[in-house]
């Protein structure tokens, strides 16, 4: 049943001016939530914008030039997932161990928003080419919550195209 439902889990590119019902949202955000993180930190920040003047100047301002996501002004809801760092396990054990667990973290709770976005239905795509500074600054966020990632949500125009994967033997060494 997993596996249905990662398979399921596509990038949306193409948005239905429909709005997305709150509780399909806190079910969204609740699988977030649940999500585990290093020494439990849980450092994601949700920021839920449906308003249509701030989606807009997401769209317009805060994408990074060169590839264009038109689809964006249309996405009925862009949720801005942030980090809140923990100054001993997202700022000085990444040091020791070069690993930025609040990244790791952040990830985590995404992939279980958009995974449970799917299983109601909804479209999702992961969003990293944007300008982090400027949609802080639409949105009015404090110095401690850094935008990591945005992700649009609604519900598909039309049924996106599963994209070729590599095969197991490509990504798995058994040793």
């Amino acid at each position: 049943m997993f596996l249905n439902l990662a398979r399921k889990r596509l990038s949306c590119r193409s948005y239905l001016e429909q709005p997305v019902p709150r509780e399909l949202l806190d079910y969204c955000l609740e699988a977030a939530r649940l999500a585990p993180s290093a020494c439990n930190q849980q450092p994601w920040r949700f920021i839920v914008v449906s308003d249509p003047e701030l989606r807009k100047q997401i769209a317009d301002r805060a994408l990074l030039p060169g590839l264009p996501m038109p689809w964006l002004q249309v996405a009925p809801v862009i949720v801005v997932l942030c980090a809140k760092k923990s100054p001993v396990t997202h700022i000085a054990a990444p040091l020791f161990s070069g690993i930025h667990y609040h990244l790791l973290d952040i990830g985590i709770a995404g992939e279980h928003f958009v995974l449970a976005a799917a299983e109601k239905g909804l479209g999702t795509c992961w969003i990293g080419w944007f300008k982090t500074k400027t949609t802080a600054k639409i949105l009015g966020l404090s110095g401690s919550l850094k935008p990591i990632a945005l992700i649009p949500v609604g519900y598909p125009a039309v049924s996106a195209e599963p994209r070729e994967r590599l095969p197991l033997s490509d990504i798995a060494d058994f040793r």
